[in-house]
Parts: C-alpha cells; sequence; structure tokens
C-alpha cells in the first residue's frame, strides 16, 4: 500500500493537537484526479476548524487544509488530460502530500507563479471574486474599502478592487502594514484603532462615503465601515477574525439604504454550478492578466504546521502562509 505524509489533527483544541502521520495515499476515481502536492496555504478557518469553532465541524482524526498547488498524477476517466498540469485546488484536507479532487474543480497554476503562490490562492481568490463580482457587482469608478487589508483575503481583494477599476481604501491597525497595502495599489491607507475611524475613512474617500465594503474582520472595524458607507452602499461580510460577530444596527441599514450581503464562495457554488464554473473560468485570466499574485508572508516546512498556524494567530504578517513538501520546487 502506498502512503503519504500528513498532519493529523487528533483532538479539537489549539494547534498542538496537530501529529505528522503516515496515512494510505489517495486514488483517482471517475471524475476525480490525484494532485501530488507541494505546498499548501494556511487560512483563518483552519484554526477555528482544528479548535472544532467553525460552521463545518469535522470530528478527529482528520487533516486540515482547504488549499493546495501541485501537479496532478492521476486521473479517473475523462479526466486524464489534467495529468501532468500543474493546478491549485480547493479542497478538505490539504495539509499533505496527496490529495484527490474533482478534475471540474481545478484552476491551472499560471505560468509565472510558484506553487507557494498558487497554493495560498484558491480559497482567497474565490472568496473575493464572489463577493466583488458576483455579490457587490463592483463597478470602475466606485470606492471600495477594504478591512483587514494585510490579511490573505484582504490583500487579494486589494488588488482584485484595483483590477475590476475601484478606487481603493485599506484599513488595519499595523502603520508598517499598510505601507505595503500602499504599494501594491491601495489609494488611501487608514489606521484604525481611534475614536473617530469612521470620519477618518469617510475623509479618505474624498468626503463622499464609500460604496462597498469589503469586511473579513468584524467587531469595531465593522461599526466604523458601516458608518463610513454612502447611501445605498452594500457591505460584505465576509468572515470575524477580531471573534466578535456584530449586531447590525438597523438604522443604519434603513437610513442609508444599505445592504448587507453575507459571503460564502463555495457554499454558493454548491447552490449554483455556474459560479463554480465562473470562479474556475474568470480567476484564471484575471490572475494572469493584471498579476494579481498572492503575497506569501512566510512558509514552513509541512512537519511544523503548528508553528505555521501560531504565526497565523500572531497577526504579525502581510499575506498568506504556506506548508512545503518539497521546498527545491518553490
Amino acid at each position: 500500500m502506498t502512503t503519504m505524509r500528513a498532519m493529523v489533527c487528533e483532538r479539537l483544541g489549539g494547534p498542538e493537537g496537530l501529529h505528522l502521520r503516515e496515512l494510505p495515499a489517495p486514488h483517482a476515481r471517475d471524475g476525480k484526479v490525484v494532485v501530488k502536492l507541494h505546498a499548501a496555504a494556511i487560512n483563518f478557518p483552519d484554526i477555528l476548524t482544528i479548535a472544532g469553532t467553525y460552521q463545518h465541524k469535522q470530528t478527529p482524526p482528520f487533516v486540515p487544509g482547504h488549499e493546495g498547488a501541485g501537479i496532478v498524477t492521476a486521473a479517473g476517466k475523462a479526466s486524464e488530460h489534467w495529468i501532468g498540469k500543474s493546478v491549485m485546488v480547493a479542497a478538505r484536507g490539504c495539509y499533505c502530500e496527496q490529495v484527490a479532487v474533482a478534475a471540474d474543480g481545478l484552476m491551472e497554476l499560471p505560468r509565472n507563479w510558484s506553487f507557494a503562490e498558487g497554493a495560498a490562492f484558491p480559497v482567497v481568490g474565490r472568496t473575493a471574486y464572489h463577493a466583488l463580482v458576483h455579490r457587490a457587482r463592483l463597478q470602475p469608478g466606485e470606492t471600495l474599502l477594504v478591512n483587514g487589508a494585510s490579511g490573505g483575503t484582504g490583500h487579494l481583494a486589494v488588488k482584485l478592487g484595483k483590477a475590476l477599476g475601484a478606487r481603493v481604501i485599506a484599513t488595519g491597525a499595523d502603520a508598517g502594514k499598510l505601507a505595503k497595502l500602499a504599494e501594491i495599489g491601495a489609494d488611501e491607507t487608514v489606521v484604525l484603532g481611534g475614536t473617530d475611524d469612521a470620519s477618518r475613512i469617510k475623509e479618505a474617500s474624498g468626503g463622499t462615503g464609500v460604496d462597498v465594503v469589503f469586511d473579513p474582520v468584524g467587531g469595531p472595524a465593522f461599526e466604523a465601515a458601516l458608518k463610513a458607507c454612502r447611501f445605498g452602499a452594500r457591505v460584505l461580510v465576509i468572515g470575524f477574525t477580531s471573534g466578535t460577530h456584530n449586531t447590525v444596527r438597523t438604522n443604519y441599514a434603513l437610513i442609508k439604504g444599505l445592504s448587507i450581503l453575507g459571503v460564502r464562495a463555495g457554499e454558493a457554488a454548491r447552490h449554483d454550478l455556474s459560479l463554480a464554473a465562473d470562479y474556475d473560468r474568470e480567476l484564471p485570466k484575471l490572475a494572469a492578466k493584471f498579476d494579481i499574485k498572492p503575497v506569501i508572508g512566510a512558509t514552513y516546512p509541512l512537519a511544523q504546521a503548528a508553528a505555521a498556524l501560531r504565526t497565523l494567530q500572531s497577526r504579525k504578517l502581510v499575506g498568506k502562509i504556506v506548508l512545503t513538501m518539497n521546498e527545491t520546487l518553490l
């Protein structure tokens, strides 16, 4: 029996519940392919999944992870044309050396991208694309506010917003991190943490308020964003990395004519398969045309997944953290 290395969550709680194990390698079946992963990215939902607090509950033992990149080594019937191609995947259980995924969910790795960059793209790419294109229908010339802009999801939203022709305001708690966002295209940056956050965001918008809010943070940042909205703004609820779920004050929604839009790219695609096809068709085109590469903040060997997760929890890095299977191929 062929085996592979995998990081297994053996008990719910913190990253210390992860252990490197040998597991049976997957096999290709009809409609599926096997991808030999060279890199897998970590995301905030991975921390919640390991803790047992994510909306999709998993019972130990399980392999965490939601995205990776590698080379297709085997394929079921009608999928053989994928063999040998470098691909990006979005699938559960990517903290491992091989993963079996549906062939219709593959995205080809852009030619000038590393496996680390490809691994860091599927989840944040689909989230940002679904949020800004499908949900908010962001238009050229509109003002987009991105909270938590130095994180992996926020960072990509800044890049995609610029590619779609928006004026982008990036916010965060660290001036040094935000300076890097200005380098990749943010038109304005606002350091949050004061009593006048909303007024400073509105000032950065030119005094008119923002048209679209992209918020993966929640908490005070979300409240400030609501106050800085112009009439008819669309507010995208991406997640709650602050740990706080807000209670929306409906008087703001009423007075400002706001649309509060929940964003769950994977769940939306499960309900409407045309959305998944749109992600897989359009995202690689946009990524190649506008060079929307994810920024890699750090890489760790697979065996150091627990340390990588603790680094993510520290919020000290700009961009994504990636686990590597074979550093010579990054």
